[in-house]
Parts: C-alpha cells; sequence; structure tokens
C-alpha cells in the first residue's frame, strides 16, 4: 500500500505516462509490463483496470445485459445450497424459510440495484467510486474486506460444485474438483468484461432446464413433508439468523456492483438499469432458496430408509441432490449433476473479475500489475482455501455469509449516508477527482463509522464461537439471534450523519 499521494500526477504513474490511460494498445508502456500488455491484447483480453473508462468507450447499451449478468450468477447451485440452511442448521419449518428468504433478500438486493446505476453515469469501478465516500486512504481499507470476501466466497462455491462432482464420480476428490471449477473460472474471467458478460448471457439457460426437472422429478416422487410453522421465542432467533446469511448472499455483490455497467453509455435509462439488476438478482435468487429449502424437507422423511438424508450426510449437496436425480434418471441424472456443477463457474465470474480491480487500488505498484496476472494470483489462492475447507462446508457457509453481511451493511451505511444525506443525488460528485487524493474526502469520518459499524456487528452477531449483548435479546439462549448486519448498518449509518459535518467544516472537502 505504498502510494505518493502528494499530488494527483503521482497516481497517473500507474498507468506509465504516454498510455493516455486508453488500456487498448499500451504502445508506449516499457519493460516486461508492457510486452505482457501487448500480448495479451493480441488474443483479446481486456486491458483496462482501474482507470475510468472515457464515454467514447463504452459500447455496451444492452439493459438486457445488466440483468443476465446477475440471472447467470445467481442462478447456480450456491443459491440452492443457502435455501437449506434454514432447516439443516437453525431447524427451522419450511414455510417458515420461505418466508425469511423472500424478505431479507427484497432488503439484500436494493443496494446492489441502487450501484448498479452508479456505471454509467462515472464509469468507474465500485473500489473507485469508494474513494468518493471512504477517501483515497480509507478505502484501501475496504479494498482489503472485498479482497478477502471475494476470494472466500470463490472457495465456498468452489466446496459446493466440487460436492456434486464426488456425487457423480466418488474417485474424483474434493480436491480435484475445486481445482477443475478454478480453471474453468479462470478462462472465462481472464478475458475480461466483455467475455464475462457473453458467458453470463446464456449461462442461466441449461442451469433454469436442469431446475425444472428437478422439481418434475421430486414432485413426481412425492418425498416432501407437510408445510410446517413454527413459533416462539426460538423461532425468532432462528429467522433473525438464518435471514443473516440471506443477506449476506443477496446483497455480497453490491461492493462490486458497479463494475459490470462501466461501459454502459452515460446516458443510460437509470430506471432501467435499476429494474433489470433487481430482476436479474430477484427470480434466481429466490427460486434457487426455495427449491433448496422445498428438497432439503424430504430428508426429515420418517420410516424406512431415506435415500435423501443419507445422500445429505454423505455428500451435502450433491448427495442430496443426486438422491433426487439418479434413481430415477440414471446416467442421464449425473451429467445433469454436473451440469450443476460447473454452474458454480458463473458465480465465481464475479467475484475473481472484481477482486483483481480491488487489488489495484491498494497501490501504485499494485495498480501496475495487470488485472489478468490479479486474477491468476486470486485464483490460485481460493483454489488452496477450499481444499482444505471442503470437509467443513455447512459451517464454512454458513459462518462466512454471516460475515459478508456484516462488513457490507457498514460499507452501505456509510455509502448511503453519504449518497442521500449529503451529496443527495449523483450530481454533486465531481468525477475528475477519482485519481487526486487531494480532492477527495479525508475519509477519518468514514472510517470512524465504519468502525462503529462493527461495534454494532459485534453486538448483534450470533456465531458459534462468540454471541453479542444485543444478540443474546433477540432469540432464546445460549445463541439468540443474529441481528449483526442491521446494527452495523444502524451505527454506521448514525455515526457517519453525525461525523461527516464536523469533517467537512475542518478540511472543506
Amino acid at each position: 500500500m505504498d502510494d505518493k499521494a502528494a499530488s494527483p500526477v503521482s497516481h497517473n504513474q500507474y498507468v506509465e505516462d504516454g498510455d493516455a490511460v486508453r488500456g487498448e494498445a499500451f504502445t508506449h508502456v516499457p519493460g516486461v509490463r508492457g510486452k505482457i500488455m501487448r500480448l495479451a491484447a493480441k488474443i483479446g483480453v481486456e486491458q483496462r483496470g482501474i482507470e475510468r473508462v472515457p464515454e467514447d468507450e463504452r459500447h455496451d447499451n444492452s439493459i438486457l445485459n445488466v440483468g443476465t449478468m446477475w440471472l447467470s450468477a445467481n442462478m447456480v447451485v450456491s443459491s440452492f445450497a443457502i435455501g437449506l440452511l434454514g432447516q439443516s442448521v437453525f431447524y427451522m419449518g419450511i414455510a417458515d424459510s420461505f418466508l425469511t428468504i423472500l424478505f431479507f433478500n427484497l432488503i439484500g438486493v436494493l443496494p446492489v440495484c441502487l450501484f448498479s446505476t452508479f456505471g454509467p453515469v462515472f464509469g468507474l469501478r465500485q473500489m473507485v467510486l469508494s474513494r468518493f465516500w471512504f477517501g483515497w486512504w480509507g478505502v484501501k481499507l475496504i479494498g482489503i474486506f472485498n479482497i478477502i470476501a471475494c476470494i472466500g466466497w470463490s472457495a465456498v462455491n468452489s466446496i459446493v460444485g466440487a460436492q456434486l462432482i464426488n456425487a457423480v464420480n466418488p474417485k474424483v476428490d474434493g480436491a480435484a474438483g475445486i481445482v477443475i471449477i478454478g480453471i474453468c473460472t479462470f478462462i472465462v474471467c481472464f478475458f475480461g468484461y466483455r467475455v464475462v458478460h457473453a458467458f453470463e448471457a446464456w449461462a442461466w439457460i441449461p442451469v433454469f432446464i436442469i431446475y425444472l426437472i428437478l422439481i418434475g422429478v421430486f414432485a413426481h416422487s412425492g418425498a416432501y413433508r407437510h408445510i410446517e410453522w413454527s413459533t416462539g421465542k426460538a423461532e425468532m432467533g432462528s429467522v433473525l439468523s438464518f435471514g443473516s446469511i440471506i443477506y449476506g448472499f443477496a446483497t455480497g455483490w453490491s461492493s462490486y456492483a458497479a463494475d459490470y455497467t462501466v461501459y454502459q453509455p452515460r446516458n443510460q435509462n437509470r430506471k432501467l438499469v435499476f429494474i433489470s439488476t433487481f430482476l436479474g438478482l430477484i427470480i434466481p435468487i429466490l427460486f434457487c432458496e426455495m427449491l433448496g429449502a422445498g428438497i432439503y424437507s424430504a430428508t426429515s422423511i420418517n420410516g424406512g430408509d431415506n435415500r435423501y438424508a443419507d445422500g445429505f450426510a454423505t455428500s451435502k449437496v450433491g448427495g442430496l441432490l443426486a438422491a433426487v436425480l439418479f434413481p430415477p434418471l440414471g446416467g442421464f441424472g449425473k451429467f445433469v449433476l454436473v451440469i450443476l456443477a460447473l454452474s458454480i463457474v458463473a458465480n465465481n465470474l464475479p467475484n475473481i473479475y472484481s477482486v483483481s480491480l480491488t487489488a489495484q487500488i491498494l497501490g501504485r505498484y499494485a495498480a501496475k500489475v495487470p488485472r489478468f496476472v490479479w486474477t491468476l494470483i486470486a485464483s490460485i489462492i481460493y483454489v488452496a482455501i477450499a481444499i482444505p475447507g471442503y470437509s467443513h462446508f455447512e459451517a464454512v457457509l454458513s459462518e462466512f455469509m454471516d460475515m459478508i453481511g456484516y462488513w457490507l451493511a457498514a460499507y452501505e451505511g456509510v455509502a448511503l449516508a453519504d449518497h442521500f444525506v449529503f451529496k443527495r443525488g449523483t450530481k454533486n460528485y465531481d468525477v475528475s477527482h477519482w485519481d487526486q487524493p487531494n480532492m477527495l474526502p479525508p475519509g477519518i469520518a468514514a472510517i470512524f463509522s465504519f468502525c462503529m459499524g462493527i461495534v454494532g456487528m459485534v453486538l448483534g452477531m450470533s456465531q458459534p464461537w462468540y454471541v453479542g449483548k444485543i444478540a443474546l435479546s433477540a432469540g432464546e439462549a445460549p445463541f439468540g439471534g443474529d441481528v449483526g448486519f442491521e446494527l452495523a448498518f444502524a451505527f454506521a449509518f448514525t455515526s457517519y450523519c453525525i461525523t461527516r459535518p464536523f469533517e467537512k467544516k475542518h478540511f472543506k472537502r
């Protein structure tokens, strides 16, 4: 994190003198870096990193592209796996799980939709845009959180896909399945924005067809139980805790939402971008998570052999889906399961594409490393993390989704407070300041407020290793109910509204 922030000129060294920040030819870039960039350009790799996208380079004017990006990224087996946690971890009834999935997702996707509309307006990636809220230095802390989230999420997703591959062929262990998914993701992500969008435009179709087959086979079997409701303080705690996971998954895209609309023209209709993003998110998330909750209910069938419970016990999500598909469909069922496993690629693409951009905001030398090199580094790291985590999937998934929700709630609290309370719309951003440290906010109020959000998180979190004071009163002992993300947002938003006026008065920016 070595920046020369004394003047705006120092940041322009990130892209080398003479490069013109166009990200196309890199004709004048000297040394090894220039050779790598020119070679990559010959095979169609996106050259641009965190530099602002000029308006004359914004050629992606398809509103449909905005929606299908998120449709494919969420029409995946990871969404299915999230849906069953209400029953498998928190012992909720299926009806309660459905309602929790509905309402917490509606809350979680809204920031993603809003930030997606910022891409066409500013032509800036989400983490670069965050400099207008957190300042030149403060955003580096947020960037570190985002890198951890992107890599961690990719690792968790890869575990789900590897479980499916293992269910098809037990000889292919978890490590091999994770490596397969990692390689496939890297190949697509390597080429950048255009190829990522092209892949996501179609990837949802085969997965949706497979889920329809899954529904038909499962419904025909009659292997589902009556709808059950639970009541009381214990149920309140379960709803809040499961809701925290649902929120974390839905809002997890907010820290890089604008990355996928920066090539949209500046005059693009923001309402249409918002609606397209909303539909692209909410439809697959609700569909897949509710399907996961519904199918998991078969594991509680009493009497006789329960192949659903046995399958889940043997290979978690993969085993559960195999129990539905293999007996009636045979070899075709195995083929279907492999396709579902590879759907993880669509979910990991946004994580690994954006983590490379986030890495570039950390310092002068980090920005000189080409985006696609960071993509390779991140891919190696998350594969290395996923392999040892394979055998602890449920615990890893639930706790990681909570952590995503916690830090993003604090991030959103600061960002939304600044945007709505202080800037009051996009017209009060001076986009020319994106790379000028001395013209951006100092970030003191933002980082203080983010830390206050962490305090709220600690008071409201409910994890196996720690239960906050307020969480204890939100449910039945010993775990209470998780209200960590709600308090993280409230503490961060309120703190920023109080401290930002003093910062503006003192620093005049």
